[in-house]
């Protein structure tokens, strides 16, 4: 298979020094993997065109007493203590949240929400099978809509996990982190406020008073941290350029990826804002280097019906550059 032949969306690749084979894990497609249920998939290769059809990793039935069995968004699988640890995101629509109270702006929230948050599941191979840590919740607060979670190393070894904070919860969708027990499995601490949407000042003009149905959402989607030689910190996530929300809840805009740079190289930042990297209805991308030492991003395009694009980048000091798009591997378009 090449990229083009391989639905996926929000793509991660491991990079396997061992067996120099590359992972690009995404959620399971029931018609190309052949193994019914909501989980993960994983396509491999060698050399970045030529892919496996792909392996089923995790499905959420069979895991006792699992709190949720939709979603399974935006797999990741990092290596930790010896072993191997899925990252994905479940939700659960029959177990709604509470309502909060009004917003900073006094306009009521009317948007249903309901449990949606990652979990952490191990192996001790890169192929599964992937036991979910705690069935009972996910690994952020629960009584927070969250998505996306991501594993951040601090220098001192300790394991955090970076998230996105819905915008159905909060209108301007945030980013935010949560310390981890050593295990993976459940937070060591409170949440950390990393930055909002709207800090990116390209996103929209801010956010004006009025219904929430006329309220522009600001959107936070997919972050993945990535530490520079210089030592400066960055992120790279997604949000909608332009975000027009009709009263259905749909939005419309163009979905791009983006990052940001904590300079300092501390978690908590400042975060400082770039420019979109890649529009055209593309996002959700991640960095990863190649066997030959090569910096590549890939991500999904377009949104829906999503196929994976390659980037080649080139980091100057903490600043991140598109050297080429890799064509030549992901057939163009």
């Amino acid at each position: 298979m090449q990229l083009p032949d391989m639905p996926l969306h929000d793509p991660f690749v491991v990079a396997d020094d061992a067996t120099r084979t590359y992972h690009l894990y995404t959620s399971n497609v029931p018609s190309v993997s052949g193994v019914d249920g909501t989980g993960t998939m994983v396509y491999r290769s060698h050399d970045l065109r030529d892919w496996t059809p792909p392996v089923v990793v995790f499905v959420t039935a069979g895991q006792e007493g699992i709190w949720a069995t939709d979603g399974a968004w935006a797999p990741e699988v990092h290596a930790w203590d010896g072993r191997y640890y899925l990252f994905t995101t479940l939700h659960n629509a029959d177990r709604p949240l509470p309502v909060p109270p009004p917003n900073q702006w006094g306009v009521p929230f009317r948007t249903p929400t309901h449990m949606r948050g990652t979990i952490t599941a191990v192996s001790d191979s890169l192929l599964g099978p992937f036991r979910v840590l705690d069935p009972s919740r996910p690994v952020p607060p629960e009584h927070l809509m969250t998505l996306d979670g991501t594993l951040y190393v601090d220098p001192s070894g300790h394991p955090w996990m970076v998230y996105a904070h819905e915008w159905l919860q909060t209108i301007d969708g945030t980013m935010e982190a949560v310390r981890l027990t050593p295990d993976l499995s459940r937070t060591a601490g409170d949440p950390v406020f990393l930055f909002k949407a709207s800090d990116a000042p390209w996103t929209a003009e801010q956010i004006p008073a009025g219904v929430p149905h006329q309220l522009p959402p600001y959107i936070t989607d997919g972050p993945q941290l990535y530490r520079t030689p210089e030592g400066s910190l960055l992120m790279l996530w997604s949000t909608y350029e332009k975000n027009v929300a009709g009263q259905d809840g749909t939005v419309s805009g163009g979905y791009v990826q983006t990052y940001a740079v904590s300079g300092s190289g501390d978690l908590a930042g400042p975060w400082e804002q770039r420019r979109p990297l890649v529009r055209d209805d593309s996002g959700h991308g991640m960095l990863f280097h190649t066997f030959d030492g090569r910096l590549m991003m890939i991500l999904h395009r377009p949104f829906e019906n999503a196929r994976g694009k390659l980037y080649e980048m080139r980091l100057d000091g903490h600043e991140l550059e598109i050297v080429r798009r890799r064509d030549d591997l992901d057939g163009g378009g």
